[in-house]
């Protein structure tokens, strides 16, 4: 018998108890073993968890337990888990954690503290999509050209709507919060830091790359409008916000941000508060996954899935590669990244003005693909909207600075990139 203790039985440890408990005799068919949640910790010990535990509100009930063989993390945070999990492996117990941010600053950290008992995090990313999984088995005779994902349901569930039904971004924003898809304070989710921990998960395992958060260029959706909207309809383009991760030559750009990208793609079409995930590898080409990247039941069954692999004795590097055969590719500055840009700016409404926009982005190499001219609400002025070929990301940040400054450009600037 294998025995799991819960740090967090909030929803998704709450799903965990209940799973193991419901579906025993499947779980123990595919495991070969019988496994039983023994304990569980949490904050508030007078809530009703509804689950058959004994509840304790001291970690270390759990990760000093002798009798305890895998820990389950689920407490969300960064620096108490850390040691709390710290503690697990030199107690040396397995341990299954769905903690990304935990991740995205001390995978290195916990890979070394590890060593060989299993770390294992399938549900730290896109909830109940296997895609760590994929990319650590699956996808291991590969090497991996391209990560691009839609890896935040709230983001995707607002921009869907605000694509097919023309909400506007407050009103959208807000009734995310009322159906609980979105925080009171909803930073974390739409302005892209949530993708990012996840993206640089992907990322480890699929190149090597040891980078913060703070390393890589994160933006939002908070300043698109319904004028972008009907841009990227009219031009063939959905947006979604994307976390990226591409391998150019011997670096990886690495990158979240909303995205216009072709509305035939694949990843174009995943709306509501779905993920999805495409990867390109130099062996087997596109593929793609799909499904509910949070919820408790999805969550948990990506946690269970993991145990389940500790349980058949399945081990390897934790985040993908051997110690001293890491990849050897390095993380591309920001200032580096190549790629198309959209550009909104409020202009003059007058002969010269296109000219002097398009002189202005010549001194900085960047020529214009496609344009198009909307009225604005205020009189004698115009939207003028472009989409340009590729340059570099410090190109068009100059060029925009520069744009800012003319007398017949008003406001800010809008800008977003475009991947075909």
């Amino acid at each position: 018998m294998v025995k799991i203790g819960i740090l967090g039985v909030g929803t998704v440890g709450t799903s965990v108890a209940k799973i193991l408990e419901e579906n025993a005799d499947i779980i123990e068919a595919r495991a070969g073993k019988k496994i039983v949640a023994k304990s569980g910790v949490v904050k508030n010990l007078a809530k009703d968890r509804g689950v058959n535990l004994k509840i304790s509100d001291n970690p270390l009930d759990v990760v000093d337990d002798p009798e305890i063989d895998i820990v389950v993390e689920l407490m969300g945070g960064v620096d108490e888990p850390y040691a709390l999990v710290k503690k697990a492996l030199e107690n040396g117990k397995s341990v299954v954690t769905a903690n990304k941010a935990l991740l995205a600053y001390h995978r290195y950290e916990l890979q070394e503290i590890a060593g060989d008992i299993p770390l294992m995090y399938e549900a730290s990313t896109a909830g109940g999509i296997p895609i760590i999984g994929a990319l650590r088995t699956g996808l291991s005779a590969n090497h991996i050209e391209s990560i691009q994902g839609i890896m935040n349901g709230t983001c995707n569930y607002m921009l869907t709507n605000m694509i097919n039904n023309g909400a506007q971004y407050d009103e959208i924003l807000k009734e995310s919060q009322e159906l609980g898809y979105a925080e009171a304070d909803p930073t974390f989710d739409v302005g892209g830091f949530d993708a990012s921990h996840k993206l640089l998960i992907l990322a480890s395992i699929a190149y090597g790359i040891d980078a913060k958060p703070e390393d890589i260029l994160i933006e939002g959706i908070e300043n698109i409008t319904s004028t972008d909207v009907d841009f990227a309809k009219e031009f063939g383009y959905e947006i979604k916000s994307l976390g990226i991760a591409k391998k150019v030559g011997n670096a990886v750009e690495l990158r979240v941000h909303a995205t216009m990208i072709p509305a035939d793609s694949m990843i174009a079409k995943v709306d509501g508060v779905m993920n999805a995930v495409t990867v390109i590898g130099d062996r087997v080409g596109e593929t793609m996954y799909y499904g509910p990247g949070a919820g408790g039941d999805a969550t948990a069954s990506a946690v269970i899935s993991d145990i389940v692999d500790i349980v058949r004795g399945n081990q390897g590097p934790m985040l993908g590669y051997k110690k001293g055969l890491e990849s050897g590719l390095t993380l591309l500055p920001k200032e580096e990244i190549s790629t198309q840009y959209y550009l909104r700016l409020e202009v003059d409404d007058q002969s010269g003005v296109l000219a002097t926009i398009t002189t202005e982005l010549g001194k900085f190499g960047i020529s214009i693909e496609a344009m198009l001219q909307k009225p604005s609400i205020v009189e004698e002025r115009a939207k003028l909207l472009f989409t340009t070929h590729k340059c570099k990301e410090s190109e068009m940040q100059e060029a925009i600075t520069a744009l800012g400054k003319l007398d017949v450009v008003y406001g800010e600037i809008a800008m977003m990139r475009i991947e075909k």
